[in-house]
């Protein structure tokens, strides 16, 4: 099965310019293609996996990404998909968060793979360079305003208001494309579906600058959930692929909690296994849903592709020991992940009563209930119940000095910090 096939499978092509021409030259030649990644914060997010999962499917099957940083656009700001005017960074601030995109970049593509190795570009090496009048008078003169002005980018912002500045970003992507092809033969440009018109834009860039030029556009769907709410989204907010903003357990239980309406298309978006494998969990979640056969494949598949196999153990340790209670198995280093959002109070001292760290803490709201709590069997500490009035917290009850997990009823944890 070619790459194309593949992508139909997983409804992965949302939008292609000539599905025809671009087959044959994917059997043809190994392709160059690209998809840019805008630095406006110090982190990708889940919302960018399938344009970069695209490029890597596209590299193992024998063609050439590369994954453009838009250190030069990202200055400027793209108004696709968003209502507002955005808030321009400082020139450090971008030229940081490229920096850090890259870093993130590089753990999806190979840059040593023999035959077709991946490649990072950034675009602020030729629009940081680019003079106004070269701008206006080389590129700008290929665009018409009204062409511009039916792109839904543009056409979405006209009631709220767009300045020049992001008018010009779909000026600015165009010339990207046009570099690449210049520079490297980039034939192919991939992305969101918000980017379709500045892809086609891009393409027209290219047709009036380049004779018999052959390059094509190709974007993928953008990710929706059964519920309705906004994919990539929780409460605490979005799910950052930096472990630091999204722990590895975040990251494990963002995707074990996928609704069944959704793990199957989730699976073939953004997991490499086969279409046999995924036909088997779709049978399976079909059958068995409380199983969740296909939402643990689905968790463990892709913290293991963003995070690493050690990281993906000891989510899946946390997420178990929560489950039995057996909290005293895990390291601090785990407890930290684990009970990132959970209230905490920090105990100065040494020793304290179990009942006066009950009410200190506010676990407990008086004496009273805590000795209540206590003796009706509500209170674990580290996993065990504890039932003595008298129980006294020691060094012996933290876990390598730093945490002492206290449960009480069946769900609610509290965490002491030392």
């Amino acid at each position: 099965m070619d790459i194309l096939q593949d992508l139909q499978f997983r409804g992965l092509i949302n939008q292609q310019t000539d599905e025809q021409g671009l087959k044959e030259l994917l059997e043809k030649e190994s392709v160059r293609l690209y998809c840019g990644f805008d630095p406006t914060a110090d982190s990708l997010h889940i919302g960018h996996m399938l344009p970069i999962l695209i490029l890597r499917r596209f590299q193992q099957a024998g063609h050439h990404p590369i994954a453009l940083v838009g250190g030069g656009t990202g200055l400027i700001g793209d108004p696709s998909g968003k209502k507002a005017e955005r808030t321009l960074n400082e020139k450090e601030t971008v030229a940081f968060f490229s920096q850090r995109i890259k870093d993130q970049l590089s753990r999806f593509l190979d840059f040593d793979r023999a035959g077709n190795p991946a490649m990072i570009a950034n675009n602020y090496d030729w629009i940081g360079s680019l003079d106004v009048i070269t701008f206006l008078r080389d590129i700008g003169k290929n665009f018409g305003i009204n062409y511009m002005l039916a792109k839904d980018s543009v056409q979405s912002r006209i009631e709220t208001g767009i300045s020049f500045t992001e008018f010009s970003y779909m000026i600015l992507q165009s010339y990207d494309f046009l570099n690449l092809y210049q520079t490297y033969d980039c034939k192919l440009q991939v992305g969101g579906s918000d980017q379709w018109g500045n892809i086609t834009a891009g393409l027209e860039l290219i047709r009036k600058t380049e004779e018999d030029a052959k390059a094509f556009g190709l974007t993928v769907p953008l990710v929706t959930k059964a519920d309705g709410t906004k994919f990539g989204k929780t409460e605490g907010g979005a799910i950052w692929l930096d472990p630091e903003k999204t722990s590895p357990y975040e990251f494990y239980q963002f995707w074990i909690n996928t609704d069944d309406r959704d793990v199957v298309k989730y699976l073939k978006y953004f997991t490499f296994l086969s279409h046999e494998e995924i036909t088997e969990l779709e049978k399976q979640t079909a059958e068995a849903p409380e199983k969740r056969a296909a939402q643990k494949a689905l968790a463990a598949e892709m913290t293991k592709l963003v995070h690493g196999e050690e990281s993906l153990s000891q989510a899946i340790k946390i997420s178990e020991a929560l489950f039995s209670g057996s909290i005293s198995e895990l390291t601090a280093e785990e407890i930290k992940q684990g009970f990132k959002d959970v209230p905490s109070y920090e105990h100065i001292g040494e020793e304290i009563g179990l009942i006066d760290l009950l009410v200190n803490s506010k676990i407990s709201p008086s004496k009273r209930q805590a000795r209540e709590d206590i003796s009706s069997g509500a209170i674990y500490i580290n996993g065990e119940r504890v039932q003595e009035l008298d129980k006294v917290i020691t060094a012996a009850d933290r876990i390598e000095g730093q945490f002492t997990v206290i449960r009480r009823g069946k769900k609610k944890y509290y965490l002491i910090k030392y």
